[in-house]
Order: C-alpha cells, then sequence, then structure tokens
C-alpha cells in the first residue's frame, strides 16, 4: 500500500535562480567551470574543421581595409589626417569587428542554447558573455597584423597604444549591454533577431570605419556622435596612432556616457526576464 501510493504520487522540481541578488553572484563563481567550458567550445567550433581557419580572422579585415581603402581614399579622396589610408581604415575595423561579430553571437546565444536553458538553472549570463570570447580573440590577432602594417608604412607605435584597453573596454561593454537587450528580447520577440543583422549592416556605413570623423562638419558632430560607435572608434585610432588623429573629447564621453547605460539597463533587464527564458523558449 505505502509502495502504491509512492508510485502513484506525482512529484515536481522547481529549478530556479537565488531570490536574491548576492545568490545570482555566487552561483556565478560556483559555475564559472561552466564558464570556461563554453568558451572553449565556441573556440573550438569558430576554427575546428574549418577551411580557412584562423586565416579568416586575418583575410575579412584585409579585404575590407582594401574596399574601403579604394572607394574613399582613392576615388572620394577622403582626408587620412595625415596617416596613411589603409592604417586609418583597419584601425576602425578594429572595434567595428568586435562589435560586430559579438552583437551578433551574443544576440542569438539563448536561442542557439535552448536545450541546456530548459533542462539545469544556471546564471543564464554565462552564455552570452561567453560569446564575447571568441570575438575578443579575433581582435587581438587583427591587432597583430595591424602593427604588421603600422611597421610596413613605417607608422610605428609607441608607449601610447596601452591606452587602447580604454576603448576596448568600452566596446566590450557596448557589445555585452547590448547582447543582453537582444539576446533577452529575442528569447520574447523572434523578430528581434531579423533586426541585429540590419543594425550591423547599416551601422558598419554610418560609421567612420571608411573614413575619418573629422569629414563631419562641426556644427553637426556632436549630433553625429550619437551613433556610439564614433566616440568609439576615434578613441581606438587616438590610441593606436600615438594621437595623431583627432579625437571629439565630446562625442567620446557621450558614447562613454551612453554605453554605461546600455550595458546597466541590459544587464537589469536580462536579470528580470531570466526567470522566463526556460518557460518562452
Amino acid at each position: 500500500m505505502v509502495g502504491d501510493s509512492i508510485l502513484d504520487s506525482s512529484y515536481s522540481v522547481i529549478i530556479e535562480p537565488g531570490q536574491k541578488k548576492r545568490d545570482f553572484f555566487r552561483d556565478l563563481w560556483n559555475f564559472r567551470e561552466l564558464f570556461y567550458f563554453l568558451s572553449w567550445k565556441d573556440i573550438l567550433v569558430r576554427y575546428k574543421q574549418t577551411v580557412l581557419g584562423v586565416l579568416w580572422s586575418i583575410l575579412r579585415p584585409l579585404l575590407t581595409m582594401a574596399v574601403f581603402t579604394f572607394v574613399f581614399g582613392r576615388l572620394a579622396k577622403m582626408p587620412s589626417e595625415g596617416v596613411p589610408y589603409p592604417i586609418l581604415v583597419f584601425g576602425a575595423m578594429l572595434p567595428w569587428q568586435f562589435f560586430a561579430n559579438a552583437l551578433t553571437e551574443t544576440s542569438g546565444s539563448l536561442i542557439s542554447n535552448v536545450n541546456l536553458i530548459s533542462k539545469v538553472y544556471f546564471p543564464r549570463v554565462i552564455i552570452p558573455v561567453s560569446k564575447i570570447i571568441v570575438s575578443l580573440i579575433d581582435f587581438f590577432i587583427s591587432l597583430i597584423l595591424l602593427l604588421i602594417l603600422m611597421i610596413w608604412y613605417n607608422c610605428l607605435p609607441g608607449w601610447h597604444m596601452v591606452t587602447v584597453l580604454f576603448p576596448l573596454f568600452i566596446i566590450m561593454l557596448f557589445s555585452l549591454g547590448s547582447g543582453l537587450w537582444f539576446s533577452a528580447l529575442i528569447v520574447r520577440y523572434r523578430d528581434f533577431r531579423y533586426i541585429v543583422p540590419f543594425i550591423v549592416q547599416l551601422g558598419l556605413y554610418i560609421s567612420p570605419v571608411g573614413f575619418s570623423s573629422t569629414v563631419i562638419p562641426g556644427k553637426w558632430r556632436l549630433l553625429y556622435s550619437i551613433n556610439l560607435m564614433v566616440g568609439i572608434i576615434d578613441g581606438f585610432r587616438w590610441a593606436l596612432l600615438e594621437g595623431k588623429t583627432d579625437l571629439y573629447l565630446p562625442g567620446f564621453l557621450i558614447s562613454l556616457f551612453l554605453v554605461s547605460i546600455i550595458f546597466v539597463s541590459g544587464f537589469y533587464y536580462f536579470l528580470k526576464m531570466e526567470r522566463t527564458f526556460a518557460d518562452v523558449i
């Protein structure tokens, strides 16, 4: 009788994140090995069993640089602020490529890990954060290539290049904050996954990647800086080229301020929606 009553009873297990913020950060530490695993898995998937492998991380910015140099440098005769035009373009390709790759990967990260999310609890933020690692590796590969180009063009970097870490930190916050927003929104509203490629494609042309932001008239430059990539790209160029390019400080400060808002709000919204991911996804 006791055995039958046990067999006839139905049980359900509810897996949910901690109720307090301190539980969330404690869970992040407890699940740190999962973060390592997901990051390493993404690296292997990216480079293993590919024809070009790491070479693709070199060819893509090189080809884009060649096209932009020809169109904007040779045909449109855009100013290069006294530096070789390929260096000007490649210095902007670094932050832009990082942002485009990171946003694309993080925004769709939850949808691509449905089985993992629906079966076990862990801090879901681990998934989009782990996607940043692959983009960071691509960034450093491209950075090495840029250093080689700078030596080729006799535009040698100095100690000032260390300051590139600050705009790199800003672009990481921007990419992660935007990725957290879109990854959470895509879970509930699948139409948002079509918006991300449009943002990436449009942003490449409205950001000063193929040209210097100095071509924008002074009265419009502050308004143009609402595009957060403007201040970030200018910061990268200024840091990489020893201050030879112009850094519009108001635009850079606008980017820093808005990026902080996007990151904090994206993190908050992601945590707020985290409890519903397993049900909605």
